[in-house]
């Protein structure tokens, strides 16, 4: 049954949060690693103990071992879970050389209430502690952050709030950048806003059509789609005007 299995540890290595793992239960050991499917690695294998066709070989790196040995023990404490899926705020706060975000929606959280409280004459701030932190910290290790930002125009009710807060992700260290929409018709851009760290990883993530975040997001480190999403970006970034210089056009009956 599978409430009698325990979770035991993963590695420490892995910020995408593939991480290999492992689990008991008192039938025996689960185990997540990396698939092994370097042909000469398994013919050195086979030599000791052959794969039978309903099996899989892994590895594991060095810091598994003692966390496969408290599994095989039954040494470990009860209770223990690991981080669950992976988010993007995790992969950002790993990042060490750049990290780039593509917004293309005019809308996302129409309901949050501090744009609520904005349309109402309010401040319509938000808690901008743990963002600052992520990216301050990640400035500091000498990574940089680009924000561009494709709008309609004239700009959303949100996207006007959104530009009012943008104050906020300069101080904290981003770079942000707007592209009127009419300016980006003949880019070929992905069908999702995404996030690329570190020229290596690339994370989608997904909004119903009122704009509300699905929490579905999608990650690949696929070279092609890498490639592609980076020159996206630049193409974007290289039309797309500096925050401090864009001035959104609003109707004249709105705030």
């Amino acid at each position: 049954m599978t409430e009698d299995i325990e979770f035991v540890g993963e590695t420490d290595q892995s910020p995408q949060g593939k991480c290999p793992a492992v689990w008991r239960d008192k039938t025996g050991l689960y185990v997540r690693g990396k698939t092994v499917t370097d042909p000469v690695v398994l013919a050195r294998l086979a030599r000791d103990n052959e794969e039978a066709a309903d099996e899989s070989t892994v590895w594991l790196a060095n810091d598994m071992i003692p966390k496969v040995a408290e599994a095989a023990a039954g040494t470990f404490e009860p209770g223990r879970t690991g981080h669950g899926p992976v988010t993007v705020y995790d992969l950002l706060r790993q990042v060490q050389r750049s990290a780039l975000h593509l917004e293309m929606r005019d809308t996302y959280d129409a309901s949050a209430p501090a744009f609520h409280d904005w349309l109402a004459g309010g401040p319509g701030d938000l808690d901008w502690t743990e963002w600052n932190s992520i990216v301050s910290s990640a400035v500091e290790r000498g990574a940089e952050f680009r924000r561009a930002r494709i709008v309609s125009e004239p700009v959303t009710d949100y996207i006007a709030w959104e530009h009012m807060l943008t104050e906020h992700n300069i101080k904290a260290g981003e770079d942000v950048r707007w592209l009127p929409r009419r300016r980006a018709f003949d880019l070929m851009l992905p069908g999702a806003d995404f996030w690329l760290l570190d020229h290596k990883l690339v994370a989608f993530n997904f909004c119903s059509g009122d704009g509300t975040d699905t929490e579905e997001e999608e990650f690949t480190s696929d070279p092609d789609t890498v490639a592609r999403c980076l020159l996206a970006f630049e193409r974007v970034w290289e039309r797309a005007i500096p925050h401090a210089e864009y001035k959104p056009p609003r109707r004249s009956a709105e705030r």
